[in-house]
């Protein structure tokens, strides 16, 4: 390489993000040393301004700059319910779609016997106290489709057993707009599974 090590250095970082690969990587890097003074430079002082105060939700887990996340925070979302998420970017995907109201917990991931993460690896045990705590009724278990997914959706129902909080998932099947020839096996069973009157 005939770049100097510090463009190297960011290529390499740049390379570690989601999505992104080592060509990816150099063609962003060239791009923003192209566009320094309306890209680099600002990106630059963004990612510091982030890394300085972005933290945890002591709450439900989400990414904040104040003591608790907005929702958190917002009293009208105080309903009792609380939707269980993976990450934060399933909050987020559920926040895109406007329809849920309450709050959120976000876990940190899934159980993993072959990762070896366990339930005190998660936020299982802040979940658990959560509901006992501040009145919940309803936990919504929103965890991807996969074995881990519902595999930790199945101990944290086990977990919240005898507390008389109603614990419901989100629904499986067929997309809008989805043709019943392009789906899969697996989805085509939970669609049937989980059909209702109409």
């Amino acid at each position: 390489m005939n770049s100097p090590r510090e463009i190297e250095t960011l290529i390499d970082m740049m390379a570690r993000l989601p999505g992104l690969g080592p060509r990816s990587a150099r063609r962003a890097v060239l791009h923003l040393i192209r566009k320094r003074a309306v890209l680099l430079a600002p990106l630059a002082e963004a990612l510091r301004r982030v890394a300085e105060t972005v933290r945890e939700c002591p709450r439900c887990g989400n990414v904040t700059t104040a003591d608790l996340c907005e929702i958190c925070a917002d009293d009208r979302r105080a309903n009792g319910e609380i939707c269980v998420v993976e990450d934060v970017a399933d909050l987020w995907a559920m926040e895109r779609g406007g329809a849920f109201k309450g709050r959120y917990h976000v876990l940190g991931g899934t159980l993993s016997a072959l990762d070896a993460v366990g339930p005190a690896d998660l936020r299982i045990p802040d979940l658990v106290a959560r509901v006992r705590d501040e009145g919940i009724s309803e936990v919504i278990l929103a965890l991807n489709a996969t074995v881990d997914g519902q595999t930790t959706a199945h101990y944290i129902a086990e977990e919240l057993t005898g507390t008389g909080v109603a614990i419901t998932s989100l629904a499986q099947g067929v997309p809008i707009g989805g043709q019943l020839d392009y789906l899969d096996d697996g989805t085509i069973s939970a669609a049937l599974r989980a059909r209702k009157g109409f």
